[in-house]
C-alpha cells in the first residue's frame, strides 16, 4: 500500500513532529511535509498552541508550488475552528492532489471528519503510514482524548536493591548526573509534575526544568491532603501552582492563594485526596502528560488506584540496605499470582546507571 517513498517522506514529517515535543502542548505534535514530483516543496511543523498548525507552516513554505502536490502528515488535518481556523480547508484550497496521513485525530470534534471534507473536495486519501510512531509522539493528547485523562507516567530513581532513600529521607543522590538530566528530559515533555507533600517537605524541590532548552515549564502539582505545605515552599515561587487537598481550611487557602497558589479540595477516601477524580480534573485543564515525582507512599496509592500507565526507572549500581526506603508502598500479598504484571518496553544505559521503561500489561 506504501511505497519506501512514502515512508521517507513520512519519517521525514514525524521529526518534524517531534520539534514540538516540548512546546506544542496542549496541542499535538504534528509536522507536514508537502511533495510533487518527487521532491520536498514545502514543510512545518506545530510549534505551540495558538501559533500555526504544521500545515500552515509548510503550505507557506511552498506557495504557488503546492499545487497538485502529495501531503505527508502525522495526523489527520482540523476540520473544526478551535484557536486556529481548520486546516482541512487550507489544504484543499491550496490545491493538493493528495493526503497521507499516519493516523486519525482521536479529537472527537475532528476525527474522520477532516479527511472526510478532503474525500469529498475529490482528494485522494490514505491513512495508517507509520500509525505506531504517531501515536507514541502523541501518547498524551490520546489519552486525553479517549480516556478523559492524561497519560501518567512514574519516574523513579533508585538502587539496585531497590531502595529511593535513606530511612531518614536522604535522597540526594542516588543516581548519576546523566539519569538526573534525562529525568529533566522527561519533565520537559510534560504538562505537568506531580509530587505528593511528603517529598515537598523531606527535600523542598523546585520541579522545574533546568538541563533542557525549553520555552515553557511544566504545571507543578501537590497532593497534600492536610494542607501541610508551607507558603513559601520552593515550587511556590513563581505562582500557578496547583494543590490538590482534602481539608477545606480556609485560612490556609487564602494564604496559598496570596502566594499565587491554586487550591482543589477534593476529598477522597480515608481522609485523602480522589486521586482518580484530580487526574479528570488534570485532563479537563487540558494536561496531556503528568510525570510523578513522588515518594513511596503516593506511588504505592496511584498504583493502587490504577492511575500508572508507564514506570520509568533508573536504576543506580549500588546497595543501600533493607532499612532504607522503597519505590512503592503496595499491600503485602498472599499469592505470588496476584503479582502486578509489567511489561519491559525499553532498557538502556544512561551515563552509569540502567533506564528501565515498564508499561502495566
Amino acid at each position: 500500500m506504501f511505497s519506501s517513498t512514502d515512508y521517507s517522506f513520512m519519517a521525514q514529517a514525524l521529526r518534524l513532529a517531534e520539534k514540538g515535543l516540548y512546546s506544542a502542548s496542549p496541542n499535538p505534535r504534528v509536522g507536514c511535509v508537502l511533495v510533487r514530483d518527487g521532491q520536498v516543496i514545502g514543510s512545518g511543523w506545530h510549534e505551540r498552541a495558538g501559533g500555526h498548525h504544521a500545515e500552515i507552516n509548510a503550505l507557506s513554505a511552498a506557495g504557488a508550488a503546492v499545487q497538485g502536490a502529495t501531503a505527508y502528515l502525522t495526523l489527520e488535518p482540523c476540520s473544526h475552528h478551535g484557536r486556529t481556523p481548520p486546516c482541512a480547508e487550507a489544504l484543499i484550497k491550496a490545491g493538493i492532489a493528495k493526503l497521507v496521513i499516519a493516523m486519525e485525530d482521536p479529537n472527537p470534534l475532528v476525527s474522520g471528519r477532516g479527511c472526510a471534507s478532503l474525500k469529498a473536495a475529490g482528494i485522494e486519501v490514505q491513512s495508517g503510514l507509520m500509525e505506531a510512531e504517531a501515536r507514541a509522539l502523541n501518547i498524551g493528547f490520546i489519552s486525553r482524548m479517549a480516556r478523559k485523562r492524561p497519560w501518567i507516567r512514574m519516574k523513579i530513581a533508585a538502587s539496585l536493591d531497590g531502595k529511593t532513600a535513606l530511612n531518614n529521607g536522604t535522597s540526594q543522590w542516588i543516581t548519576g548526573e546523566a539519569a538526573r538530566r534525562d529525568g529533566h528530559r522527561l519533565r520537559a515533555r510534560s504538562c505537568a509534575v506531580l509530587t505528593g507533600i511528603g517529598t515537598v517537605l523531606a527535600d523542598d524541590p523546585q520541579l522545574t526544568v533546568r538541563h533542557v532548552n525549553t520555552s515553557r515549564q511544566p504545571l507543578r502539582v501537590v497532593v497534600d491532603s492536610r494542607l501541610d505545605i508551607p507558603v513559601d515552599a520552593g515550587l511556590l515561587r513563581g505562582g500557578g501552582e496547583l494543590i490538590f487537598t482534602a481539608t477545606a481550611s480556609e485560612g490556609k487557602i487564602l494564604a496559598l492563594r496570596e502566594v499565587g497558589a491554586r487550591v482543589i479540595v477534593l476529598p477522597g477516601e480515608n481522609g485523602g485526596v480522589d486521586l482518580a477524580g484530580m487526574m479528570q480534573q488534570l485532563a479537563d485543564f487540558e494536561i496531556n502528560e503528568v510525570l510523578i515525582e513522588a515518594g513511596f507512599k503516593l506511588n504505592g496509592s496511584l498504583i493502587n488506584a490504577g492511575l500508572v500507565d508507564e514506570l520509568i526507572i533508573y536504576l543506580a549500581p549500588c546497595l543501600i540496605g533493607d532499612a532504607a526506603r522503597g519505590m512503592m508502598k503496595l499491600p503485602e500479598l498472599a499469592n505470588l499470582a496476584d503479582k502486578r504484571a509489567l511489561k519491559i518496553n525499553d532498557v538502556r544505559m544512561v551515563g552509569t546507571d540502567i533506564r528501565l521503561t515498564c508499561g502495566f500489561s
